[in-house]
């Protein structure tokens, strides 16, 4: 096993102030060329508004992924590019964005955020809630999330958007494994 799969957990941790400026560059690169990107300021909204649900991955000083979580009403979503208000008192827990640096996909950082973000949900919340963008919906359905293709979703988050959310697991309940694609209407 490589050395970084062997120091997942040690190299997962929650956002420093300091981490803001490797999360920015991050999510720029990912969605160069979408309308996607948010910017610093509206990242920083969302981390400040639930830090223990925010985490990066560091290797040596380095943002290479990062995981944005906070509290949000279900079937609801914040704003993108907007400065977010203060957090919510939800039982679901809405994970807004992951990335992992391109240099660093297929190594099982992402999987190990996702893990981290549901031991940090599972104290307190019920469900954990995203918004599947770039058709992402296959993805996610595969991990468990289920399609709210009713919920209306804004133009800003791309024409194939789709609402998802899953139990959390562990609570008791278990995630549905069924796979299914549902384009959400835009409004």
């Amino acid at each position: 096993m490589s050395r970084e799969r062997d120091g997942h957990d040690e190299r997962i941790r929650p956002v420093r102030a300091g981490d803001w400026p490797g999360i920015a560059l991050v999510e720029a690169a990912a969605y160069a060329g979408s309308s996607l990107t948010e910017g610093r300021a509206a990242l920083e909204s969302k981390g400040r508004a639930s830090p223990d649900t925010c985490f990066v991955v560091d290797l040596d000083g380095d943002v290479a992924g990062y995981l944005l979580a906070l509290p949000y009403p279900r079937f609801q979503y914040p704003p993108l590019a907007r400065a977010d208000e203060p957090a919510h008192d939800a039982r679901n827990l809405h994970l807004h964005d992951l990335v992992v640096a391109h240099g660093h996909r297929g190594r099982g950082w992402g999987r190990g955020l996702l893990d981290r973000l549901t031991a940090a949900a599972r104290p307190r919340f019920e469900h954990i809630s995203l918004v599947a963008v770039d058709g992402m919906a296959a993805f996610w359905a595969a991990h468990g999330y289920q399609a709210h293709p009713r919920v209306r979703l804004p133009e800003s988050y791309g024409e194939n958007a789709v609402y998802m959310s899953i139990a959390v697991p562990g609570r008791g309940s278990r995630p549905s494994k069924e796979v299914a694609r549902f384009p959400c209407p835009v409004s």
